[in-house]
């Protein structure tokens, strides 16, 4: 039986696993349990911290692959193109893209995050209405409405996704499609009714509200 780390932990207490030339596996996936994606770190003081590879052959899952550099300053090689990467820096690469990275300072460490493409299905509701919430800001509400109306696909009935769909309506003046928004989100989250009395968003459909309160 695999013990369980704590769920929360630094990158220090980790394990290392050496794999040779000063690069230390620092397995997360298999200790914490994590069934979702795979996740697992590597370290190194200088040279190979991510070993030359694509996520074709015999050993690799296929993944699709995020490189976090999380301490220290690594140097990526994609497809035969150099990226500096400091700290902080943020590597997506694709499976079949050939990949590698040297350490350029001591104690680099480079967190990889991994799945097939395609397994995550679509992104959270949230999501979409978050990334929608700034055209909105910027008074561009029928931009905002189409971002977040990709995701009815998905989550047809999510109330959150109603309300927000509301509000861009309303926003844009579009007061029937707003009132057929609001609905859903006051049937499937009776709280929205609270958050719609003092929303300026919807005041287009006001007094529509408070005649259904």
């Amino acid at each position: 039986m695999v013990e369980r780390l704590p769920a929360v932990l630094a990158l220090s207490e980790l394990a290392r696993i050496s794999l040779g030339d000063g690069m230390d596996y620092r397995p997360i996936r298999r200790p914490l349990g994590v069934t979702g994606f795979g996740i697992n770190a590597y370290s190194a003081d200088e040279g190979t911290v991510i070993e030359p590879h694509d996520e074709l052959g015999s050993g690799s899952g296929n993944h699709e692959e995020l490189y976090f550099v999380a301490a220290g300053h690594a140097e990526f090689t994609l497809d035969g193109e150099t990226i500096d990467a400091p700290t902080g820096t943020i590597v997506f690469v694709t499976p079949e893209r050939h990949r590698a990275a040297i350490a350029k300072a001591p104690g680099t460490t480079v967190l990889v995050i991994g799945g097939k493409p395609g397994a995550a299905g679509p992104p959270s509701p949230f999501e979409y209405w978050y990334f929608a919430g700034p055209h909105a800001e910027r008074g561009e509400p029928e931009k905002a409405y189409e971002i977040a109306a990709e995701a009815l696909e998905h989550y047809p009935d999510n109330p959150g996704l109603h309300y927000n769909l509301a509000c861009y309506s309303a926003l844009a003046g579009r007061r029937e499609d707003a009132l057929r928004h609001i609905k859903v989100a006051f049937e499937g989250r009776p709280e929205t009714r609270d958050w719609a009395r003092e929303d300026s968003d919807l005041e287009l459909i006001r007094a529509d509200i408070e005649d259904s309160a």
